[in-house]
């Protein structure tokens, strides 16, 4: 069993930045794809960035250009950095690993490939 952990939300100003951090126990080394999702009450979870296995980043276009997913395997860490935030990126956010997204690529943004999740880290943006 994987255990993950999300840090480094909070409440900004529209425009600011935040930077998240996943804490993934290692399955990063076995995953197809790994990623980064959000969801907003009454909404289905959506894939906002993700990176398969050998280092293709897929993202959301209404973030595309804003965000930039990484990772260091070594520390078992995922990061999103989050800049020109809007409004509208206001979620909760949450991160995730999958060994399902034989195909990587794009393919790893379906959030149905994905079973396992954290507590997830609350991001608010005021504009």
């Amino acid at each position: 069993q994987v255990q993950l952990v999300e840090s480094g939300g909070g409440s900004v100003q529209s425009g600011g930045s935040l930077r998240l951090s996943c804490s993934t126990s290692g399955y990063s080394y076995s995953s197809y794809c790994m990623g980064w999702f959000r969801q907003t009450p009454g909404k289905e979870r959506e894939g906002v960035a993700t990176i398969d296995d050998v280092g293709r980043t897929s993202y959301a276009s209404s973030v595309r250009g804003r965000f930039t997913i990484s990772q260091n395997n070594a520390e078992n860490m995922m990061y999103l950095q989050m800049d020109s935030l809007k409004p509208e990126d206001t979620a909760m956010y949450y991160c995730s690993a999958s060994r399902r997204g034989i195909y990587g690529g794009l393919w790893c943004l379906n959030v149905k490939l994905y079973d396992t999740w954290g507590q997830g880290t609350q991001v608010t943006v005021s504009s």
